[in-house]
């Protein structure tokens, strides 16, 4: 039984660095093809793949969460423009919550190491006495997520290096992104409306 429980391990391990890696290298190539910086680019690459389309972006946003690195406001951005608020909304939501729980999946798996490859130290810090408060901290986890301009991404790997459930994680996610990314859209939404009155 534990030999198989270590040859389980072993195999989620390989696929996780396999499926992180990959992400990497994805989001390299999209970044040169100017994907990430160029929503002209995003847009005629979308709706030249109309079936795929929708997979795409949702792909794309998974891929910003899980590579920090990669910008994610022009993501959002382009979500709206090109297939509306409602649709460009839900495939936002849809591909950070998936994200997220990717992420803090990696973060329990690879731990404190893994985690400050991407989170400041500064950052890491600063919540750092939240950390040892236990279930406050969850709540404060789950207050934070809904804020538009709180770090995410720091904020899940932060998560996984305490004792939150993934149930309680996957509430906090799925709860708090319907309001921050649909601020979101709803922002993009009248600031394209307003714009038009200049144009």
């Amino acid at each position: 039984m534990l030999k198989s429980e270590q040859t389980r391990q072993r195999i989620v391990n390989i696929v996780t660095v396999v499926a992180f890696l990959s992400s990497f290298a994805l989001a390299f190539y999209l970044y040169k093809l100017g994907i990430f910086n160029d929503d002209n680019v995003l847009k005629s690459t979308v709706e030249a793949h109309p079936v795929f389309g929708p997979l795409l972006m949702i792909g794309l946003q998974i891929i910003q969460v899980v590579v920090p690195v990669v910008p994610a406001g022009i993501l959002c951005a382009s979500a709206v423009l090109i297939f509306g608020p409602i649709w460009g909304f839900i495939y936002n939501y849809i591909g950070i919550v998936l994200g997220s729980l990717i992420l803090f999946h990696m973060g329990r798996q690879y731990g404190k190491p893994f985690v400050m490859t991407f989170v400041p130290e500064k950052t890491y810090n600063k919540y750092l006495s939240k950390v040892d408060k236990g279930k406050k901290f969850d709540w404060f986890f789950f207050w934070m997520i809904f804020a538009p301009v709180a770090p995410d991404d720091a904020l899940v790997l932060i998560a996984s290096q305490t004792r939150m459930t993934y149930k309680f994680f996957t509430f906090s996610i799925v709860i708090g992104k319907i309001f921050g990314v649909g601020l979101y859209s709803v922002a993009w939404t009248f600031g394209l409306e307003w714009l038009k009155k200049f144009l």
